[in-house]
């Protein structure tokens, strides 16, 4: 059963952000657009790679309106003693989502039940906290954020223009697609 257009289910976990502990709620996610990251585990091998890859899109995706959450089954002490440890994780200003109970894991359906490891999901979630795309990589293929700014854009482009779709390799500003019978068999 897909996750699109599924509102993320209640969840409470504490979190690492700046050199401070918080709180981040299904509710976090309400009021702006976010992007939920999950990654096996904190002092490995590929996880460091995407997150930092992550940071470095970071401030584009600021200045689109998004918010970027990374997440693990490990618990918010060990993404703080990560962060003081890896110079790699160091860099990362977004906030770093502690599941140890595996609820949002669940919630969004990418825990491997048999390692209790989420797998790598990458999820775009709309200002009404519900999901417009994702995808899930096996363990060992790394994600590249960059990917991340084009379709955010297209998400954001599509809800403020229900009418219209936006095709293949869209870019901002180019073409979209206007669903009709006109176009049945034209493309």
């Amino acid at each position: 059963m897909s996750l699109i257009g599924k509102a993320v289910l209640p969840f409470t976990a504490d979190a690492y952000q700046n050199g401070k502990f918080i709180k981040v709620t299904e509710e976090t996610f309400k009021g702006k657009w976010s992007i939920v990251c999950f990654y096996p585990a904190d002092f490995t091998f590929v996880c460091p790679t995407e997150l930092e890859d992550l940071q470095t899109q970071y401030p584009t995706l600021k200045q689109l309106g998004v918010e970027v959450y990374s997440v693990s089954t490990d618990t918010h002490f060990t993404h703080k003693a990560w962060h003081d440890t890896s110079e790699a994780i160091k860099k990362i200003e977004y906030i770093m989502i502690g599941d140890p109970a595996h609820v949002l894991s669940r919630n969004l359906e990418v825990l491997d039940e048999t390692t209790g490891l989420a797998n790598r999901g990458t999820f775009i979630i709309d200002p009404d906290g519900v999901v417009q795309a994702y995808e899930v990589n096996a363990g060992g293929i790394g994600r590249d954020a960059s990917t991340l700014i084009n379709k955010v854009k297209a998400a954001q482009y599509v809800r403020k223009h229900p009418d219209e779709v936006c095709p293949a390799k869209w870019k901002e500003g180019g073409e979209t697609l206007k669903p009709s019978l006109d176009l049945v068999g034209k493309i």
